[in-house]
């Protein structure tokens, strides 16, 4: 599971101890809920199938494919079924081969899942080895499934424009940047990520 309201709160504080515009922010803000997602491949399929669709169009997919494997949809399911009708709960081909890529992988047991590296980089090398399964997607599974508390997707839109915000920036920083900006931020770097997407979602600019 991810981080807790508890962790997310002693990092928060951590960083605004160290970090006057973080200070600043999390006054204004307060503090985010936390973001949990179930550990394993559920959780990895459906961010196969998020990818590139609106939150509504995930969810309309997700529903269907439930629909037709059950909760959960198992990936001895999702193998046994046919292109027409995975396409009819909204899977496009590509999508398909993703999603039939993951299932044997969990299948074979060439994925264990519950078995991945201690160290964060090579927890998302072991990831993005699933097609369809990029960077900051095995950064989100981390963070919102493993709790690993201090993965930084700066790669994350949101984020950026989180970090410009708080850190009253001119420009929106790109990913090397936004990095190498959080490097002060180990080892709290997974609930900073969560409080960007909160502050940028508040609509706040720091003073």
């Amino acid at each position: 599971m991810g981080l807790t309201a508890d962790q997310i709160r002693h990092s928060l504080d951590a960083l605004a101890a160290k970090e006057q515009r973080f200070a600043i922010a999390l006054e204004q803000a307060g503090y985010p809920e936390p973001r949990i997602r179930d550990r394993g491949y559920t959780t990895l399929l459906r961010t196969i199938v998020g990818q590139q669709v609106s939150v509504a169009a995930a969810s309309s997919m997700w529903n269907k494919l439930e629909a037709k494997l059950g909760p959960e949809c198992a990936p001895e399911k999702l193998l046994a079924e046919d292109f027409d009708s995975l396409r009819a709960c909204g899977l496009s081909r590509q999508k398909q081969g993703y999603a039939r890529s993951l299932a044997e992988l969990v299948v074979s047991g060439a994925l264990p899942l519950d078995a991945l590296p201690e160290d964060d980089e090579e927890a998302i090398a072991y990831l993005t080895k699933v097609k369809g399964i990029g960077r900051w997607s095995a950064e989100i599974y981390l963070l919102f499934a493993e709790g690993r508390a201090d993965i930084w997707p700066a790669g994350d839109l949101a984020v950026q424009e989180g970090v410009k915000r708080i850190l009253l920036l001119e420009e929106r920083p790109t990913e090397k940047p936004t990095r190498e900006l959080a490097e002060n931020w180990r080892p709290h770097r997974g609930a900073a990520a969560i409080f960007t997407w909160h502050y940028y979602a508040t609509g706040f600019e720091a003073i």
